[in-house]
């Protein structure tokens, strides 16, 4: 099948790229490298420098003929969505749309969208939440994500676009950006590879979902191959909080930082755990990945990354 990746060349969607094309699948990446690199790109894969507000976009849709397209180009940033929601409305529901209105003029078959979980919930009034679960989105971002999966329901009901929305739980893994404001894990483990200080946002004791990026990329795979249409939590069902991120990484990098508190951010939920038992039911999905095997892959990631940054600038 000719998959079309946008955003492939970034953190998640690029690691779903790697899968894709292990899998035997031929894959076409639009990326603006905004905050994609190019060094992420699967050699074997067809690369156009493209956003996807610009029209450009309908002539590689165009030429190109996928049949399905995996949608991960995204303004990503929770606290830039509340000082900029016209840029990430933008971006996240215009965006999303010009690829939709594209899908049924050149007739892709498939869309498989990248959502958030935690962030479209808001705080819990259960756990772990499933499908099911109030929708409160609490940033101009979750409203970005939640309006564009009303707009895949309203092409697939009235156009025939088959669809499947993918509620992503905390992705950590390899490629993840250590300088952006999510990432908790990527950020603490470049930090600590440097001997720099950590800092723990209030007393530590918030909870997130952590899932790695391995089993993020096969539930793709799963949505792929699936005839079913809706949304799906991928997420493991298992709290840890950010104390406990701290030292397991601390003992995986062998620093010697301290635990050092900061300010709490500002409206930042206390727990977030998502069900993915919907996503076993339908998609076959489980994930595979233990958060301490996860963490340690991560670590052996940045610390070849950090090393080669070293030799690099000396």
């Amino acid at each position: 099948m000719k998959i079309l990746v946008t955003g492939g060349a970034g953190f998640i969607g690029s690691h779903v790229v790697d899968l894709f094309i292990k899998e035997g699948h031929r894959v076409v990446i639009v990326d603006n490298l905004s905050s994609g690199k190019m060094e992420n790109v699967n050699s074997a894969a067809v690369f156009y420098k493209a956003d996807i507000l610009n029209p450009e976009i309908e002539e590689i849709i165009k030429s190109e003929q996928p049949e399905l397209i995996s949608h991960y180009a995204a303004q990503i940033s929770v606290s830039y969505s509340v000082k900029n929601p016209l840029f990430d409305m933008e971006v996240n529901i215009r965006g999303t749309v010009n690829l939709l209105e594209n899908c049924v003029r050149y007739g892709v078959k498939k869309f498989i969208f990248a959502s958030t979980g935690g962030a479209l919930y808001g705080d819990l009034e259960y756990m772990p939440a499933d499908e099911n679960h109030p929708i409160r989105p609490l940033s101009p971002y979750a409203i970005a994500k939640f309006s564009a999966e009303k707009y895949l329901f309203y092409y697939h009901r009235v156009y025939g676009l088959n669809y499947i929305s993918l509620r992503y739980s905390n992705v950590y893994g390899p490629r993840q950006d250590p300088h952006g404001e999510a990432g908790v894990v990527a950020i603490f483990t470049q930090r600590m590879l440097r001997g720099d200080q950590p800092i723990i946002n209030g007393d530590g004791k918030q909870t997130r979902d952590y899932i790695y990026v391995s089993d993020v990329a096969r539930a793709n795979i799963l949505a792929l191959n699936s005839p079913r249409n809706g949304e799906y939590n991928i997420a493991t069902g298992k709290e840890t909080s950010v104390n406990e991120i701290f030292q397991v990484l601390k003992e995986l990098t062998q620093s010697q930082v301290s635990e050092v508190h900061g300010k709490p951010m500002k409206g930042e939920p206390l727990r977030s755990v998502l069900s993915w038992e919907k996503a076993a039911r339908d998609l076959g999905f489980k994930p595979d990945v233990s958060l301490k095997d996860g963490m340690r892959e991560t670590v052996a990631f940045f610390r070849t990354s950090t090393s080669t940054a070293r030799e690099s600038s000396g």
